[in-house]
């Protein structure tokens, strides 16, 4: 069962190197998990009974370079392999802090009691390496059959921070949260959790979440996501059922995030800006929202008014300032592709949009997200979202703003002496790059020429 790579060699060996001293070691937690679901873990935790931390170390340091992990929790890192092993461990709730917990090592402790403290019944799943045998104390891989993500025991609502595990792991597997663990989450408050370890949870669910709209709709159902306010403010918010026959803003936003999903190219870092992005885009129309005279529900300004909530959002659970400044503006802007397709907007337009964005290229994919977030009304290619990227590939600014071509060292070379008008003089030089007034070097120097001999600025 155990895969047949570096780690996977490795995990036999200590096995068997265990077992001969006299212990017995057992694969646990998420690999596992991943095993029998046909997943080739990237990650293996052993976990060793019956042997004191000081003899499983000798053991350990014969072969592997170790790294231990605190003094007395009995854990080792395996350096330059993705192992981690360990001792079972008893943990007790000493504060209302994540992290005030007493842990102590205990080798003789019983597989069960180990196993309770584990967060899932499908992350409390033994693999015997030594036998090959499944040991599942509390029914996960019935669990992981049935496709139901259940609370191991009452131990859970020990650590808020497990609530929006739920969130992640029910998206990123499928999972339907059972009833009483949705009972228990509703019950746990979301105290003295650090704003990176949420954030860390919300990174797992963009990034890794196959079915986001499960994760988020275990969040209103459990009511967590009164926690995040800017969220459930979406929920109930009305749409006109002729352009949003899905329902409210929160449904049009579960929508949202699953094609956003099914569309992540790969990279973590752009894949987390839009998944963001989407997440947060129609944050504004709960600001907006009314009838008018027509009769219709509208929700005029939504996207720029979007930005303060999804900038609040997002400045709670991290300080990455580039990451939220490359957040909002496509929060501000979602409209802009649909906008200037349907008036054909010029060069020039498309150039500061593209400037004011960062890239066009994340824009194109929130647009897709949000038309695709309101079926089955927007199925198919999106015509907008085609006739940017065609244009943006001809600008060269797909996926970057325009960058300069104007530098100071081309006024300096010009017998220009540096000033405090530089950075004036090269701003009305941008844009009037933004407007196509040259577009490369020779015509750009032609153009910084003519516009110095206008005597505009006094050097």
């Amino acid at each position: 069962m155990l895969p047949d790579s570096k780690e996977g060699r490795a995990a036999r060996r200590i096995a068997a190197d265990v077992k001969e001293a006299g212990g017995k070691a057992y694969c646990v937690g998420g690999a596992v998990r991943d095993m029998l679901l046909g997943i080739v873990p990237k990650d293996i935790d052993l976990e060793i009974y019956s042997l004191s931390p000081e003899r499983i170390e000798e053991i350990l340091e014969k072969h592997f370079r170790v790294e231990k992990v605190g003094k007395s929790f009995g854990v080792w890192i395996l350096k330059g392999l993705n192992i981690d092993v360990s001792v079972p461990r008893r943990e007790r709730k000493t504060g209302v802090s994540h992290k005030d917990f007493a842990i102590d090592a205990d080798p003789f402790l019983s597989v069960e009691e180990a196993c309770a403290r584990r967060d899932f019944t499908v992350n409390s799943i033994l693999f015997d390496i030594d036998s090959s045998q499944i040991i599942d104390p509390f029914g996960g891989r019935e669990d992981l059959k049935n496709g139901i993500l259940r609370h191991t025991s009452e131990r859970f609502s020990e650590d808020p921070l497990r609530v929006l595990r739920a969130m992640q792991f029910a998206s990123r597997f499928n999972m339907s949260v059972s009833p009483e663990t949705v009972e228990l989450c509703s019950k746990i408050k979301m105290e003295a959790l650090p704003a990176e370890r949420i954030f860390e949870e919300w990174k797992k669910l963009i990034l890794k979440g196959r079915k986001i709209s499960i994760g988020l709709k275990f969040l209103k159902d459990c009511g967590w996501i009164k926690y995040f306010p800017e969220l459930a403010a979406t929920d109930g918010c009305p749409q006109d059922p002729s352009w949003h026959p899905e329902g409210d803003v929160f449904t049009h936003t579960m929508h949202c995030m699953d094609s956003f999903a099914a569309n992540r190219i790969g990279d973590d870092r752009e894949d987390l800006i839009v998944g963001l992005a989407v997440l947060c885009h129609d944050f504004g129309k709960p600001l907006c929202t009314k009838r008018g005279d027509d009769g219709k529900i509208h929700s005029y300004a939504h996207d720029v008014l979007g930005a303060r909530p999804a900038r609040a959002f997002l400045e709670r659970m991290t300080r990455e300032k580039s990451l939220i400044d490359s957040v909002i503006p496509l929060v501000e802007r979602h409209m802009a592709i649909l906008d200037m397709w349907r008036s054909k907007a010029g060069d020039s337009a498309i150039r500061r949009l593209a400037n004011k964005v960062g890239r066009i290229d994340r824009l194109v994919r929130v647009d897709k997200a949000d038309r695709e977030g309101r079926p089955p009304v927007m199925a198919g290619p999106s015509p907008q979202g085609e006739w940017i990227t065609q244009r943006a590939e001809a600008l060269a600014i797909k996926d970057s703003a325009p960058k300069p071509i104007i530098m100071g060292r081309d006024l300096i070379s010009l017998g220009l002496k540096p000033s405090e008008k530089f950075s004036e003089i090269l701003g009305e030089l941008y844009e009037a790059q933004l407007d196509g007034a040259f577009s490369d070097k020779p015509s750009a120097l032609s153009y910084l020429k003519n516009f110095l001999s206008s005597k505009k600025f006094t050097i």
